[in-house]
């Protein structure tokens, strides 16, 4: 059993850890500017680093929540799979054709909900 001293002193490197990662960013990404507050000119590479974050980083973090999303209900009950199959491929359909993030979400969820509660 914990004690409370060892209760606290986990939330408190808890909070340390979580305020750093949400800080992070902020604190070695940020644009490099003169004393006078203008940005510097040029490319510099952790300006062409940070732009690569900003192409890639949306793109990697749907696939790692779709793929966690859908290995969890294939995994637990393999017949699961037509829905979740379907569904994925119905959003990213709709998302091709339309360029809507909402639109292709909420068509998927429907899709999803739809066949869900047939095949259940």
């Amino acid at each position: 059993m914990l004690s409370i001293s060892h209760a606290f002193l986990m939330s408190l490197a808890m909070g340390a850890t979580i305020l750093f990662c949400r800080a992070f960013p902020f604190l070695f990404f940020r644009d490099k500017r003169r004393n006078d507050g203008t940005p510097l000119s040029g490319l510099t590479p952790g300006s062409r680093f940070r732009s690569l974050v900003e192409k890639a980083a949306p793109p990697v973090t749907m696939t790692v929540l779709a793929v966690n999303a859908m290995s969890g209900p294939i995994r637990e009950a393999p017949q699961a799979a037509f829905p979740v199959l379907t569904a994925s491929l119905f959003t990213v359909l709709v998302h091709l054709w339309k360029r809507n993030s909402l639109l292709s979400i909420m068509g998927g969820t429907a899709v999803y909900m739809v066949l869900n509660r047939l095949a259940g």
